[in-house]
């Protein structure tokens, strides 16, 4: 998996004002209204995906793309709220952004074995340590994107760790999210980096 989020030597001061006061209104309702009955749909391929490799050891194409799609789609918009880009989020599974990269390599094959650990213990040996992280990381994350907020709006820079801090978290996040998603069989690293 590659998860690179485009650090921008210059940001802008009426862009990121805009978002904070009126973002809710023109970006997360509309997009998470309409993610929101797309996931649904996404929860059903999941669980057909589930039988599929249980039965064949291959995660269909179709549904892959889909589901990477969303993601995309996903990660686009949670860069654009979090300040780490400048610029609208493109709508659809087939919106692009230049500056939000997610690339996931579909497996030949799949673990059944694997597949039925994540599908009944994965809470317990991947959600709970990486949870635990992940949640104490996103707090982090959260100051370091309110600080960000006035540095952006002050000198309209967004210092260079943090955003690399901030893209290393959403990395973690996608790694456990692809694992217990069956997208691959290798366990999400303990690691903020690419």
């Amino acid at each position: 998996m590659k998860l690179e989020i485009t650090h921008q030597d210059r940001y802008s001061r009426g862009e990121l004002l805009l978002r904070t006061f009126l973002g809710g209104i023109y970006i997360a309702i509309p997009h998470y209204f309409l993610i929101f009955f797309v996931s649904i749909w996404s929860g059903i391929l999941l669980f057909v995906t589930f039988w599929v490799i249980l039965f064949t050891g291959k995660y269909p194409e179709s549904i892959f793309e889909f589901q990477i799609k969303l993601k995309k789609w996903y990660l686009r918009l949670n860069a654009v709220i979090s300040n780490l880009i400048d610029g609208y989020p493109a709508f659809g599974l087939k919106g692009t952004n230049e500056k939000v990269l997610l690339e996931v390599e579909r497996p030949e094959r799949v673990s059944r074995g694997l597949l039925l650990l994540r599908a009944f213990f994965g809470w317990a040996y991947v959600g709970i340590p990486h949870g635990f992280c992940i949640y104490f990381l996103e707090i982090s994350s959260g100051v370091i994107v309110f600080l960000a907020w006035w540095v952006v709006l002050f000198t309209g820079e967004y210092p260079e760790k943090w955003h690399a801090f901030n893209v290393g978290v959403m990395r973690w996040s996608m790694r456990v999210s692809l694992y217990l998603g069956y997208f691959t069989d290798d366990y999400p690293p303990f690691s903020l980096k690419a």
